[in-house]
């Protein structure tokens, strides 16, 4: 391929169009830092130190094999363990503790309920058992998830599951929405 060269009329044309040029001094380009994103805080792990922290204002009542539970945390309207009951809230989690021992329930219920608040469940489903076995006719795991509940800092409400659930061995637990998903939700509106 030869080389071609412009005629005058193309050259004078192409500087008319391109206008004053400025010669470069260096060939070289430095990058500048763009604009860093804001540091932010993380957030905070919910810390599963202790969650049974409500203390009880009176002696709760021995439960038997087949007496209903109910509960509402002060505050709470009833229509809300109404609603509860129906099953209007959907299941989020099971956990079924029946067969172990008080300590090894109650460790598993401390942990289950702190990854249903850290993962935003909002009705969970607790197995205990009605205690057909336990001695002198009393459920201790019945009685144990019934004062565990009252005392966790993150339970609104609890009550007996349908029949088709479990009965009166079992509980419908509703939770508090954590303060992540508070936020969140916040956020949105």
């Amino acid at each position: 391929m030869t080389k071609k060269t412009p005629d005058s009329d193309d050259a004078a044309l192409f500087r008319q169009s391109v206008g004053r040029v400025n010669k470069i001094r260096q060939d070289k380009i430095w990058l500048t830092p763009g604009d860093k994103p804001k540091a932010r805080p993380r957030k905070k792990m919910l810390e599963p130190e202790n969650p049974l922290q409500n203390t009880l204002d009176e002696g709760v009542e021995r439960l038997s094999h087949e007496d209903k539970q109910g509960f509402l945390t002060p505050g709470m309207q009833k229509n809300v363990l109404k609603k509860l009951r129906k099953g209007v809230y959907g299941l989020d989690a099971t956990i079924d503790l029946h067969g172990y021992t008080s300590a090894k329930a109650k460790l598993m219920l401390v942990k289950f309920m702190h990854h249903c608040v850290e993962n935003g469940f909002r009705c969970v489903h607790i197995i205990h058992g009605k205690g057909y076995r336990s001695q002198d006719s009393h459920p201790v795991l019945k009685n144990d998830v019934n004062v565990w509940l009252r005392q966790h800092r993150d339970v609104l409400a609890f009550c007996s599951a349908p029949p088709r659930e479990g009965g009166t061995g079992a509980v419908m637990v509703l939770l508090r929405l954590s303060e992540k998903y508070r936020e969140e939700d916040e956020a949105e509106y």
